[in-house]
């Protein structure tokens, strides 16, 4: 049993494989929370203490005793109104229009199986892989529920939560704030690891200490962003990539999210992950309810890639879903780069026979097919196709394009508008817009309001009309403005039209998996702005950032690494000068980057050498080559290029049998020093050898000592090592 009641003890404790999750109903009826660590047996609550804490308030309940205080315990779900004054998890407006939520302990049950959340992403699993605890909470005063769903994967070291706000009273209620994973830790120092970042410079990686007060990352933008990841990590002080204790949280919600990290006057640690506080306050009436999106946490005692392996291995094979979750992806060529907006069939086709010629599997129509879309000012929300332009209508280019023996993908732009469009002509309702209000333009596009049905089923059935005209096997979603100007016509308050806004999103493309299950949608936001675990539920594959400049990308894949897989990263080789940065790198590097993901390419194969068409055709076989290894082995960093003078990392098979390890160079000078990359994994003082010299090595000093990276003439080199056991 995953999930374990003590009656005597009032002990509610969760058990995976290497992880003990622990908490009790105390003699008030509160839920405190115990431990979250290594495996364990026993009760752990003498972890907590009391004593009289001098201005912590108590619970009438406690009579005369001031030493206890719901200002110093550790809790589940700490709501605004006990006398915590730490920040909460948990804050409602009442009818009576007064904030107070006092939740105590009503009941519990423990079922098979994992929990669905209806409308919304979530990790599943089969009942024999699985177990969910349901924790009912209720508010005396008010009639206010809150149910805690905990669901426990134990052979992947992973419990999620989600929380479901029940409205119990005779009145409306709002709920203000709602976060369904809270951690207390009741002693010890800890960092808080973040991933911030910009367009076409996402999720770098950033280790802080968490200080007294609050230290608090998020986005309001409707999105999870470019600026901040919804996905954190609480560490020890000396955790490393290959030892300590850690703990991680991903949010598996692609809106705007906040996540909360502070000591308290007692120097212990809340950690919170949720919804963004602002421009939120959700409207229940009586009977209504509110489920909020759930939270995959995990917890490491080996460091930190024990901890990316864990959420890499569930997100892979329990989040991701369809014909493409576990499959090696096709290899594709994507127009973008290679024309923008300025194309015609005639050029696609050339373009695409180029492809075929060099094994390239799958071309990809991007921006500029449809309406009157000839640059970024007009046309988006006219999904028709523009047959002039193409000089065929779609299904004759996509049949065009089988024969050549490739895949057809198309780029398409669902959430936006631009006012130069005949829908926004005829439907300027339809967009973000406050009354009264000129709105905020951003690419010179508008969004429009997914948080009402008949606009979302108005656009689904534009798309499905488009997808049905030929032999579509790809689709690469795009958004490319954040959320503004928040206002909806039909909304009883617009505290709830963001998150809204996402229900709509996620219905449009629950709809669209079911009716195209064999067509691989690729998940963009001006590149990596909307890279969250909610996206991979329905897109198994996200494109990194608009950045594909291989050296830039060492440090975005990095980051990206820590929660989410090789699988989901899309990364492409394009030109050199780089588009974005105007660097000048060898091909070898850029393949060897973008084959740490999904791997593809993105620029005009009329204009390069016979000599880059020849790497070209290496890069395919030797991908192909190594594919399985990449989608599902091990991930492991080998060095930090934010910092070290190289980019290293490494994909090692489950049954350790086989390992590649990756290096790029980053920074050269003359006379340059030897670089030593030790290679983790393996087995230990096993011998392995490299299938490229036929050199035999033995596996710990090889993870001891490391191997010397041969100093290459010229910036940014590649190198890299194949070892397979010697049995």
């Amino acid at each position: 049993m995953s999930i374990i009641y003590d009656d005597m003890q009032r002990t509610i404790t969760l058990h995976t494989k290497n992880t003990t999750y622990q908490m009790q109903i105390d003699r008030f009826g509160f839920l405190l929370h115990l431990y979250y660590g290594k495996k364990a047996d026993g009760c752990m609550d003498y972890l907590l203490t009391y004593y009289d804490r001098g201005f912590s308030g108590n619970p009438y309940d406690a009579g005369n005793d001031k030493t206890y205080s719901m200002d110093s315990l550790p809790q589940e779900f700490p709501s605004l109104g006990t006398g915590d004054y730490r920040t909460p998890a948990c804050i409602i407006k009442n009818p009576d229009r007064t904030y107070c939520s006092d939740f105590r302990y009503e009941s519990h049950c423990i079922k098979k199986g994992k929990y669905a959340l209806k409308g919304l992403p979530a990790v599943y699993a089969d009942d024999d892989e699985a177990q969910t605890l349901e924790v009912v909470l209720i508010d005396r005063v008010s009639g206010v529920r809150a149910m805690l769903l905990y669901g426990v994967l134990p052979e992947y070291d992973v419990i999620t939560r989600s929380v479901q706000i029940i409205n119990g009273s005779e009145g409306r209620i709002s709920v203000k704030k709602l976060a369904p994973a809270c951690l207390d830790m009741v002693g010890g120092d800890y960092d808080f690891l973040t991933f911030y970042g910009r367009h076409a410079m996402e999720r770098n990686f950033q280790r802080m200490p968490v200080g007294h007060g609050v230290q608090k990352i998020g986005s309001l933008r409707g999105t999870s962003s470019h600026q901040y990841n919804p996905a954190v990590i609480l560490a020890e002080h000396e955790t490393t990539e290959d030892a300590g204790g850690c703990w991680a949280m991903s949010f598996v919600y692609s809106g705007g999210f906040q996540s909360e990290a502070g000591k308290d006057q007692y120097s212990q640690t809340r950690l919170l992950m949720g919804f963004s506080e602002e421009q939120f306050a959700y409207p229940l009436h009586p009977g209504e309810s509110l489920q909020s999106p759930e939270v995959i946490m995990s917890y490491s005692s080996e460091g930190l890639a024990k901890l990316s392996q864990n959420l890499h291995r569930c997100m892979r094979t329990h989040l991701c879903r369809g014909k493409y979750k576990e499959v090696v992806r096709p290899i594709l060529l994507n127009s973008w780069e290679a024309s923008y907006f300025d194309f015609t069939g005639e050029s696609l086709l050339k373009l695409a026979q180029e492809a075929a010629d060099l094994g390239i599997e799958m071309f990809v129509m991007d921006d500029g097919w449809f309406g009157n879309r000839d640059s970024d000012m007009r046309g988006l929300g006219d999904w028709k196709v523009n047959e002039k332009k193409l000089g065929c209508t779609l299904g004759e280019l996509i049949s065009k394009i089988n024969a050549m023996g490739l895949k057809f993908g198309i780029w398409i732009e669902p959430e936006m508008v631009n006012e130069d469009s005949d829908l926004y002509r005829e439907h300027p309702d339809w967009a973000f817009v406050i009354p009264g209000r000129r709105p905020n333009r951003s690419r010179h596009q508008l969004v429009l309001d997914f948080s009402r049905k008949e606009i979302v089923d108005y656009i689904y059935d534009e798309i499905c009309s488009v997808l049905d005209q030929g032999n579509v096997e790809y689709i690469k979603w795009d958004m490319n403005r954040s959320l503004a100007d928040i206002y909806s016509a039909t909304a009883d308050s617009q505290g709830r039209v963001l998150h809204d806004y996402v229900l709509g999103l996620y219905d449009f493309l629950e709809r669209l998996v079911n009716r195209y299950p064999n067509i691989l949608i690729e998940g963009c936001s001006g590149g990596g702005g909307r890279f969250d675990a909610g996206m991979l539920y329905y897109t198994p594959q996200i494109w990194c950032s608009d950045n594909t400049d291989p050296i830039d990308r060492l440090r975005i894949q990095y980051g990206t690494s820590f929660i989410y897989p090789a699988s989901s990263m899309g990364a492409h080789v394009s030109a050199s000068p780089n588009h974005q940065t105007g660097r000048i790198t060898p091909m070898e590097t850029r393949g060897m980057v973008a084959m740490a993901g999904t791997f593809g390419y993105e620029l005009n194969l009329n204009e390069i050498s016979e000599e880059e068409k020849d790497e070209i055709r290496r890069q395919i076989a030797e991908y192909k080559k190594y594919a399985a290894l990449v989608q599902r082995g091990l991930y492991y960093r080998l060095t930090n290029p934010q910092t070290d003078n190289q980019g290293a990392w490494e994909f090692v098979s489950e049954d350790q049998k086989e390992a590649l390890v990756q290096v790029v160079g980053i920074r050269k000078h003359a006379n340059m020093t030897v670089d030593y990359i030790k290679v983790k994994g393996l087995k230990e003082n096993a011998m392995y050898r490299d299938t490229e010299t036929g050199i035999l090595y033995n596996s710990t000093a090889l993870s001891e000592a490391g191997v010397p990276k041969p100093v290459l003439h010229g910036e940014y080199q590649p190198y890299q090592w194949h070892f397979v056991l010697e049995e």
